[in-house]
């Protein structure tokens, strides 16, 4: 147990919810969500009358990575509300499924709704973890309380960092380890290999941070579904689902990097379209992770958002 983590739900491999929902875009097409894993913040008594808090994480991410600010949200917010902190399906713990979408991702957030008995939340979401809580709050605003969308914006494609993400997914696959590595050895060995790719040493370890030595038979594999992240990345990941007459009128705030191009100057009249409420704030001297490059200058505008 870690500090203030009440419990960590980790969903069956292969668990998949019985209800269907039908697409908005294809009213034929049906949508089976996944069992999310996700842990829960809630040591401190919080307010039960006081929406609790959803955190997604973005691509190649997951709910461990926001750890240390879903303790301090937990701990600060006023009234103290409770934090989940989720992994996306293809990620972390939650099952591995072939389809990959914001509107399936969407589908698995109403089942956890449903699940947990949650009402209404406040939501937090990063980059592709962003756009799946923005599809979320315009296609069900009354399941919403506040929007926190970080470094992303409901325009279609994605920064200019991304051109290289299905070179990275590629490059993750053929990494080779000899089952005798350590874990440690593991990690040092896909580094090597991957700095071929990969110059930057921050994405390396970031993207090693899903490398898991497997219990049963001492292999080595990536938490990540890196087969449905490729074959879904240009449809499901880069692009922005169609919200032609959606919106959200409840209170937004996108926090942009100022180092990121992930939000830029001719998105803020769609952002303000789709958010009318929707509040811009840049974090100087962020790139597109601001949550973990500033942390405490991210903490701070979330927490204001949220006990405003």
């Amino acid at each position: 147990m870690l500090g203030k983590v009440l419990k960590t739900v980790t969903a069956a491999p292969c668990c998949t919810s019985s209800v269907r929902y039908i697409s908005t875009t294809n009213p034929l097409r049906y949508l089976a969500p996944v069992e999310l894993s996700y842990t829960v913040y809630d040591k401190v008594a919080s307010d039960s009358s006081t929406p609790p808090v959803l955190v997604l994480h973005g691509l190649f991410g997951s709910k461990a990575n926001w750890n240390s600010l879903s303790k301090a949200f937990h701990q600060k917010t006023k009234p103290i509300r409770k934090i989940y902190s989720i992994d996306a399906r293809n990620h972390g713990d939650s099952p591995h499924s072939d389809v990959h979408s914001y509107e399936h991702m969407v589908a698995d957030l109403v089942a956890l709704y449903e699940k947990l008995g949650i009402d209404k939340a406040s939501v937090i979401g990063h980059s592709m973890g962003g756009r799946a809580m923005m599809l979320l709050a315009l296609k069900y605003p009354q399941l919403i309380d506040r929007a926190v969308i970080v470094d992303i914006s409901p325009t279609t494609g994605l920064g200019t960092s991304n051109t290289n993400i299905p070179l990275f997914l590629q490059s993750m696959k053929q990494i080779q380890i000899a089952p005798e590595e350590t874990i440690h050895q593991a990690r040092k060995t896909a580094d090597t290999q991957l700095a071929k790719i990969i110059a930057e040493k921050p994405l390396r370890d970031f993207l090693i941070t899903n490398l898991v030595k497997s219990d049963e038979d001492a292999s080595f594999r990536w938490r990540i579904n890196l087969d449905a992240l490729e074959t879904n990345f240009n449809s499901g990941v880069a692009q922005f689902p169609d919200v032609n007459g959606l919106r959200f009128d409840g209170p937004t705030l996108f926090i942009a990097g100022g180092r990121s191009d992930y939000i830029k100057p001719s998105d803020i009249p769609v952002i303000k379209k789709l958010f009318p409420q929707a509040e811009v704030k840049v974090v100087e001297g962020a790139g597109h992770w601001v949550h973990s490059e500033k942390s405490a200058e991210f903490a701070k505008l979330v927490l204001d958002f949220l006990n405003a």
